[in-house]
């Protein structure tokens, strides 16, 4: 079951006016879940828990961003530069 967040209605105004919103705060408190309801109709959606995914944003970007055009929900952004490239 969803429970229905303040949040939305700010994040659907937002996205109207900006190319890129970022979201961020504590484990497990909801965050993948709120973006998907409230924004992810129309949009794809992929996860850089994916360590294909991680490596080809990493990488390649622009071709990462083929792969995905916008709108896109990309969860764990913060991935790209928290562990190190070897």
């Amino acid at each position: 079951m969803y429970t229905l967040r303040t949040i939305e209605e700010f994040i659907e105004t937002a996205a109207k006016q900006f190319p890129v919103i970022l979201v961020t705060g504590a484990r497990q408190v909801g965050k993948t879940t709120l973006l998907q309801h409230a924004g992810g109709q129309g949009r794809s959606y992929v996860t850089l828990d994916d360590p294909l995914m991680l490596e080809l944003a990493r990488t390649d970007p622009a071709l990462f961003m083929q792969r995905f055009p916008p709108p896109v929900l990309i969860d764990k952004i913060q991935l790209i530069n928290s562990i190190a490239s070897t």
